[in-house]
């Protein structure tokens, strides 16, 4: 699996993250699974035209001491699907800046 990975978060990040990630992700069944939604202009072709399958999303998995951001593209609605793939370069780009926008807002330096 392709992931984006910060490590050694300080149990205050760890606490901070969290926070911003219930409030603004809501909270999983799973604990520390977030769905960070892709906006529709980022979608590729092949997304764009699985209306069914929409919306589409990044999974994040934050622990303790790190948190995991997925770079597949997944949706909700199917376990298996040809729109299911890995990001693009402009998704990855979009993915990284809002990971580093958390971050900068919540003052955690990595």
């Amino acid at each position: 699996m392709k992931q984006f990975v910060i490590d050694e978060l300080r149990p205050s990040d760890y606490t901070k993250l969290k926070n911003y990630l219930d409030n603004n992700y809501g909270i999983d069944a799973i604990e520390g699974i977030y769905w960070l939604p892709i906006e529709l202009q980022l979608l590729s072709g092949i997304q764009f035209e699985h209306k069914d399958c929409q919306p589409f999303y990044f999974a994040i998995d934050l622990e303790p001491a790190r948190i995991i951001i997925e770079l597949l593209v997944r949706t909700k609605n199917r376990v298996r699907c040809t729109c299911i793939t890995y990001a693009t370069d402009t998704q990855c780009t979009w993915l990284i800046r809002q990971i580093d926008a958390i971050f900068e807002q919540l003052e955690i330096k990595y």
